[in-house]
């Protein structure tokens, strides 16, 4: 018995460690084969089906190609500038002395999400035509409250007694709010840029009806149509894409997130 215990331990201290870094890789690489797969199984589908003419024009590479090159570029730069927007504005919100102005932003931004998109873009369109940046103005809008509120909440949940004993060893204001309470606070900020990200992605779906692309256009296409290849190739390039830009958003907490937080 004495014999046994110490190699039993052993595998014990062995395994553990291992298994994690078996489920860390699974979930680092389980989505993309994920993703992979569903574009597998969608190219041989449509590749066995007898197209005609009208799937034919939509179902080819520099059709799709060109859609999906839109469609990121819709989410990409509406993501961008949300994180320009949201996260200062987040900070804002979360300082005591900038209490009285925080209904007024968080008012707005609720406002941005809860007129539905088709309705804000009709809006704009009526006023100022249609085009690539009426699209952006729309999706900002819609993704601008979680990133917003999940800066403002990330801020405010940082210990107040780490705050302090920044503060007493010497440190601005700035220097607290850069190096203790944001750099704390990553994983929610994180979290809600990633639902942004999904968020956008979907909207930007809507971004046809204003002339701006994306994959909306076959989405829309496949219903007026009734090209039921046209439509179900759409939605499944929509949700991988939804699906891979949360894939890098939580790849990005991965890095980012503090160490030591778990």
């Amino acid at each position: 018995m004495a014999d046994t215990l110490p190699v039993t331990g052993e595998v014990g201290a062995a395994g553990t460690p291992r298994r994690s870094r078996g489920r860390v890789l699974l979930r680092h690489l389980g989505t993309p084969i994920a993703i992979a797969a569903a574009l597998g199984v969608l190219y041989l589908w449509v590749h066995g089906l007898k197209l005609d003419s009208i799937e034919r024009r939509t179902l080819n590479y520099t059709y799709m190609h060109d859609r999906v090159i839109e469609h990121f570029k819709l989410t990409l730069l509406a993501s961008v500038i949300i994180v320009v927007i949201a996260i200062p504005l987040g900070v804002l919100v979360s300082r005591p002395r900038a209490k009285w102005v925080s209904p007024v932003i968080l008012g707005l931004s609720n406002l941005g999400q809860a007129i539905p998109s088709i309705g804000v873009l009709v809006l704009l369109t009526i006023k100022f035509g249609v085009g690539f940046k009426i699209a952006m103005i729309g999706l900002v809008a819609y993704g601008v409250l979680p990133v917003l509120r999940n800066t403002m909440v990330g801020i405010q949940q940082v210990d107040p007694a780490l705050v302090e004993a920044a503060r007493g060893m010497g440190m601005t204001r700035l220097q607290v709010l850069l190096s203790v309470e944001l750099r704390l606070a990553v994983p929610v900020i994180l979290a809600g840029l990633r639902t942004a990200l999904v968020l956008t992605v979907g909207v930007a779906t809507l971004a046809t009806f204003v002339n701006a692309g994306g994959l909306g256009d076959m989405i829309v296409n496949g219903i007026k149509l009734s090209r039921h290849p046209v439509l179900i190739t759409g939605g499944v390039l929509t949700c991988c894409i939804a699906f891979l830009v949360d894939w890098l958003g939580s790849l990005a907490e991965d890095v980012l997130r503090p160490r030591g937080l778990s």
